[in-house]
């Protein structure tokens, strides 16, 4: 009687991880994309749309990998499954760090240097980097984004215009009376913005200086 029930139950339980797994009373129905602003949700829907009608435990989701690869806004993505019938994909966009002036109008690029869109006027909110078209990416541009993330929060929307030409010579101009911040290479950038910080709470926002902070121990402050 014991292997009897034994036997019982592990049919059982074979029946039902079968039913899970291959009934289509679990069959994938609806998609819903969470998280999207730039990028259209129901385009991604109609990218991946070709699984409806499968079963949710053998989704292919290297598939859907490859599906969602053709939109490099996206920078990642979970994926949920909510039984009987629904696939919840959570999205996290690209974020504009910079925008980038090019012969065609402007470029703006997250972090990585991805183009996120094109412009003809300029984007309003990220400031503008002064680099060559194909300088995108390459050692100089990585120190100015470097910088850019390692300003105080408050202050990154102030920032008008990053320039630079070498790695080490980094400098920005804020918008108002065109304060402007040398700030050199990106090496010590936590403990100059500390610095930076503090020299701008003890000067007047509206005084035409430069700060000076390439040497974050020995700051200067000079008029400009």
């Amino acid at each position: 009687m014991a292997w009897i029930t034994a036997s019982g139950v592990v049919t059982v339980f074979a029946t039902l991880i079968a039913v899970a797994v291959y009934s289509p009373l679990l069959a994938l129905q609806e998609i819903r994309v969470t998280g999207t602003a730039r990028l259209d949700a129901e385009q991604l829907t109609e990218a991946v749309d070709s699984q409806l009608g499968t079963p949710l435990a053998l989704l292919d989701f290297d598939k859907l990998t490859d599906d969602l690869s053709e939109f490099p806004l996206i920078r990642s993505y979970v994926t949920e499954a909510v039984p009987p019938h629904t696939l919840v994909i959570h999205v996290v966009e690209r974020q504009p760090v910079a925008s980038v002036m090019t012969s065609d109008g402007y470029v703006l690029v997250d972090p990585a240097g991805v183009e996120i869109e094109r412009t003809e006027a300029r984007p309003a909110g990220v400031p503008l980097v002064e680099v060559e078209e194909g300088e995108i990416g390459d050692d100089v541009f990585d120190a100015i984004i470097e910088v850019l993330l390692a300003l105080p929060d408050p202050l990154l929307p102030q920032v008008d215009q990053v320039s630079a030409t070498t790695m080490d010579d980094v400098t920005l101009k804020l918008s108002g009376v065109g304060q402007r911040i040398v700030w050199g290479s990106a090496d010590r950038s936590e403990l100059k913005a500390r610095v930076l910080e503090r020299l701008m709470a003890a000067h007047d926002p509206g005084a035409s200086v430069e700060f000076d902070v390439t040497a974050p121990l020995s700051a200067v402050v000079r008029p400009l």
